[in-house]
């Protein structure tokens, strides 16, 4: 596929505004980000915390994908003046005796195209894995493994098993970028 160059995508005269529903900074600005890379025009980036309707810690792709998909609806409905709406949703899943990391994206824009992809997947070390069968979120595990406070506003899971290398911004910027394939090629959408 070929991925139309930034000044061949049209622009617009105002700042165009983004809803992410999370209030989570990671969140907030690996949307910013994303969009800022594929589109040349202006955007305001705000985030607006709004329910998922799932579980704290989703488990599978479908559990996953609605939270997402809830994030990004909840997000329109609460603020039905903005451009586009996103949601970002982390979940984890039991896979041939591992459990892996994962997030699902959904973009939402005011003429009701959709545009969803999902992140890598990450195999979870045994022991952040056992404490989220016990009960725990991905992040309470993290924070309670590696001593530390409120890491999924932070560098996350995946900041921390890669040591820096690979940051949860731009674990979510690559896929937000690729949920933005819709919109970025209308024509064939």
């Amino acid at each position: 596929m070929n991925f139309p160059k930034r000044s061949n995508i049209q622009q617009t005269a105002r700042q165009q505004l983004v809803i992410v529903g999370s209030r989570n900074p990671v969140k907030i600005k690996s949307t910013d980000h994303a969009f800022h890379k594929i589109f040349e025009h202006a955007f305001v980036v705000q985030g607006l915390e709004v329910n998922s309707g799932v579980s704290d810690q989703p488990l599978g792709d479908e559990e996953t994908l609605k939270g997402a998909m809830n994030r990004a609806k909840n997000a329109n409905m609460a603020f039905p003046e903005a451009d586009y709406w996103v949601g970002i949703e982390g979940g984890v899943e039991n896979n041939n005796g591992k459990m892996n990391a994962f997030a699902f994206i959904v973009v939402l824009d005011k003429n009701g195209k959709l545009g969803k992809a999902k992140t890598a997947t990450f195999d979870l070390p045994d022991v952040i894995a056992n404490l989220i069968m016990g009960g725990m979120e991905l992040g309470a595990a993290d924070d309670q493994h590696f001593n530390r406070e409120n890491s999924k506003e932070g560098d996350g899971a995946v900041g921390m098993l890669t040591h820096g290398i690979v940051t949860r911004k731009e674990y979510y910027e690559q896929a937000i970028i690729l949920a933005l394939i819709p919109f970025a090629n209308e024509s064939m959408y």
